[in-house]
C-alpha cells in the first residue's frame, strides 16, 4: 500500500470544510459549533489522523518533549524515577524521549546529540561513573535549553538540582550495624568521581567516628560499579586476617551479590557477615536473606526533577532558578543484618 498521511486537507475534503474550520475543530476552538466539531472528531478517529507536531513546532519554536538520560536500566532503579518523571510530564502535556547511557561517557555524549536533534524542550540527565567532562551538556544552557540533574549530579553546572541525602542515608545504615553489635564493617563503595560515593563514603565515616570505632582503610574499597569484579573483592575481605563482620555497599545490586559470593564461602548472613544496600532495589525484598537497605523515594525523584524542569521551561532564560532539593531516606531493615 501507499503510505499515506492523513492531513487536515483529507478531512476538510471529506466533510465539504474549510481546512481552519478542522483546524480550529480539532484544538477545541469555541467558535466551532458542537455538531461540526463532533464530526471533525469522529473522523480524525476513523482516519487514524495524527496531528504534525514538525509543523507545530516550527510555527510554536516547541515541541512538547522533553528528554531524560539515565546511567542504565539494568536495576529497577533509574526505569522506577523515569516513570515518576513521565508521569508528572504526561499530566503537564509533555511527551518523552528517553535514553540510557550504558554507564559509558561516549554513549552519554551520543545521547545528549539525539535529545538535540529532537529539539527537545528541556532535559532531565543523570550522569554516567566515566563522565568527568560536561562539555556535552553545557550545551544546553548555551542554547537556551533548561537541564536538571537528578541522583548523579554535575556540581560544575548552576542548574536545579534533586538529590536524595546519602550521607545521612550512609550514617544510619552503619550505625544500624553497630547497634547490631558489629565492630569491623567494611564499605564497597562507588567510584570516586561520583557525589554520591564521596557522600556515601563519609556517612560512613561519621557512623564510625560516632561510635568510637577507629577506621580501617583496608576495609574500604572503591569499585566501578561492574558487579563482576564484587567476588574478587568480597574474597579478598573475607580472607583478611581480621576479615569484616558487616559490608555496607554503595548500593543494593551490589549488596545482592556481596550476600552470593559469602553464601558460596559457606557463610551465613547476617550470623557470619551482615549485609546492608542502599536504594531499596525491587529485588531487595525477594532475596534470601532479604536485604537490609535504604530506600529512596524513587518516583518522587523522578517527579520532582520533572516539576522542576517544566517550570523552569515556562520561565525566561534570564529568571531561570538554581534550585537543590534534597529528599530524605528511610534505613529498611531485613534479614541481612
Amino acid at each position: 500500500m501507499k503510505r499515506h498521511q492523513i492531513t487536515i486537507i483529507d478531512i476538510a475534503k471529506a466533510l465539504n470544510l474549510s481546512k481552519s474550520t478542522v483546524s480550529r475543530a480539532l484544538t477545541g476552538h469555541p467558535s466551532v459549533n458542537a455538531a461540526t466539531r463532533q464530526a471533525v472528531l469522529e473522523l480524525a478517529e476513523k482516519l487514524d489522523y495524527q496531528r504534525n507536531m514538525l509543523a507545530i513546532s516550527l510555527v510554536t519554536r516547541k515541541t512538547n518533549t522533553i528528554g531524560i538520560i539515565v546511567p542504565e536500566f539494568t536495576s529497577s532503579y533509574f526505569p522506577n524515577i523515569t516513570i515518576g518523571a513521565q508521569e508528572v510530564a504526561s499530566k503537564a502535556g509533555y511527551n518523552t524521549v528517553i535514553c540510557q547511557s550504558n554507564e559509558t561517557y561516549e554513549t552519554e555524549v551520543a545521547n545528549t546529540k539525539v535529545m538535540l536533534a529532537n529539539q527537545v524542550d528541556g532535559v532531565l540527565v543523570s550522569i554516567t561513573k566515566e563522565t568527568k567532562n560536561f562539555d556535552h551538556l553545557k550545551i544546553f544552557q548555551r542554547k537556551g535549553i533548561p537541564i536538571v540533574f537528578f541522583n548523579r549530579v554535575c556540581d560544575e553546572m548552576d542548574v536545579p538540582k534533586v538529590i536524595v541525602d546519602d550521607y545521612d542515608g550512609a550514617f544510619r545504615a552503619v550505625n544500624h550495624l553497630v547497634e547490631r553489635g558489629r565492630k569491623r564493617i567494611a564499605h564497597l563503595s562507588g567510584p570516586p568521581s561520583l557525589k554520591i560515593s564521596e557522600k556515601r563514603l563519609n556517612g560512613y565515616k561519621a557512623a564510625l567516628r560516632k561510635n568510637n570505632i577507629e577506621l580501617d582503610e583496608e576495609l574500604v574499597i572503591p569499585y566501578d560499579l561492574n558487579l563482576d569484579k564484587v567476588h574478587i573483592y568480597v574474597n579478598h575481605l573475607l580472607n583478611l586476617p581480621h576479615p569484616p563482620d558487616a559490608i555496607f555497599a554503595i548500593n543494593d545490586p551490589t549488596a545482592i551479590e556481596i550476600i552470593q559470593v559469602v553464601k558460596k564461602r559457606g557463610l551465613q548472613v547476617p550470623e557470619d557477615i551482615a549485609v546492608v544496600g542502599f536504594s531499596n532495589d525491587f529485588a531487595a525484598g525477594l532475596i534470601h536473606p532479604s536485604l537490609t537497605t535504604v530506600s529512596q523515594p524513587v518516583k518522587e525523584i523522578g517527579g520532582t526533577a520533572a516539576q522542576l524542569l517544566i517550570d523552569q521551561m515556562s520561565r525566561d532564560v534570564s529568571d531561570w532558578k538554581s534550585i537543590i532539593r534534597v529528599l530524605k531516606t528511610e534505613l529498611i531493615v531485613r534479614n541481612s543484618s
